[in-house]
């Protein structure tokens, strides 16, 4: 069969490419179209636009953006006739996919949505256009199956979270070989982790650097994200006395003590790999302004949301500055606070539902597709 993804994110190229590995194993005639990153291009040439070209961050942002987006959604529709698939796969990333889903219904396409836009947080009006033009959505946050069929009566497939196994299939790293390859020392590690986009690691990464001379004891590595280039971070580092390793998050977070981490997909990933963190957020002032008022949530950090309760501290906004993550830095630091990270972190992976995603995803597009 003929299958066009689109993904507009570092975490949907992820997801998307366990999805397409998982998708070849059961059907042996399955060819791709896709909007992604480089992992989905390992898996298939035929990459459309790459997520690096996509991601607009606020409201801001996209404003800013709106003739390249416009653009992009018209040429994305030309594309799919021209490749005439048998399923259109979208993968979170909603502002661009519920318009393609739309039209894509209208033209007779068959549309499944692999990890739902999260509108139990925000513009949950969106359950009409997903009820209208989404045939299957298949949904990897437990609570997220609740929302959608006892409070809006639209029945999802909840498939666990895919990063489980991103994480559990992942080569092992072997710490002494990374930290000489790294020229890093014996002192523990904090990850920094700043997010993938540029306007993030902006307002990140100069308060998360405030932090290294503090901590002598210990030592910052600074996680570059794969859309970026070095030379984007150099203006960040200047003099700190900090190390810095690209699109190599995973073996980073697998050696590392503690971590300050970008508020998204980042925090569950941290969390996953059992390490202490301290969750951070700060957007453009008119963002953040609009999103306050609209968002509904407790928590911003995915931990918190699928625990129900503060399990990593988040520093939002005005919270985020150098004296407040000095301070609780040193409280993830603290062995007590750390037993008590770990047992929340075992809870959480209970909760997610096990290993499996990519291959429960793929079998239920392919037998009701052909079904």
């Amino acid at each position: 069969m003929k299958y066009y993804i689109i993904a507009g994110e570092a975490s949907g190229d992820l997801h998307g490419s366990n999805l397409m590995k998982a998708l070849q194993k059961i059907d042996v005639d399955a060819s791709f179209r896709v909007w992604g990153g480089d992992l989905m291009q390992k898996v298939s040439d035929n990459l459309v636009k790459h997520y690096k070209d996509l991601a607009f961050m606020g409201f801001l942002e996209v404003l800013l953006n709106i003739r390249t987006i416009l653009k992009n959604l018209s040429f994305c529709k030309k594309d799919i006739e021209n490749y005439n698939p048998d399923v259109i796969i979208f993968i979170d990333y909603p502002g661009f996919n519920l318009r393609i889903a739309k039209w894509a219904k209208h033209k007779n396409y068959k549309t499944h949505y692999y990890i739902s836009p999260q509108i139990w947080a925000w513009k949950e009006n969106r359950i009409k256009v997903i009820k209208r033009d989404v045939d299957k959505m298949y949904v990897i946050l437990p609570f997220e199956k609740k929302f959608y069929e006892k409070k809006h009566n639209y029945p999802v497939e909840f498939v666990g979270h895919p990063l489980i196994d991103a994480i559990a299939d992942r080569n092992q790293v072997d710490e002494y070989e990374f930290r000489a390859e790294h020229e890093l020392s014996e002192k523990p590690i904090i990850a920094l982790l700043p997010g993938s986009r540029k306007q993030e690691i902006k307002k990140m990464l100069s308060v998360m650097l405030s932090a290294v001379n503090d901590f002598k004891d210990y030592q910052f590595v600074i996680a570059g994200a794969p859309s970026q280039d070095k030379e984007f971070y150099n203006q960040f580092i200047k003099d700190a006395n900090v190390h810095f390793v690209s699109n190599m998050t995973y073996d980073l977070l697998s050696v590392s003590f503690a971590a300050l981490v970008t508020s998204g997909t980042a925090t569950l990933e941290t969390a996953l790999f059992k390490v202490p963190q301290v969750v951070c957020y700060k957007g453009s002032w008119l963002s953040y302004q609009i999103g306050k008022r609209l968002v509904k949530l407790e928590y911003i950090s995915l931990v918190n949301l699928i625990m129900d309760k503060e399990v990593v501290k988040e520093l939002i906004q005005n919270e985020l500055n150098s004296v407040q993550l000095k301070n609780e830095l040193e409280k993830i630091l603290d062995p007590y606070e750390r037993t008590k990270f770990f047992i929340n972190y075992y809870e959480l992976e209970k909760k997610l539902g096990g290993k499996g995603a990519s291959e429960k995803v793929a079998n239920l597009i392919y037998s009701t597709i052909n079904g």
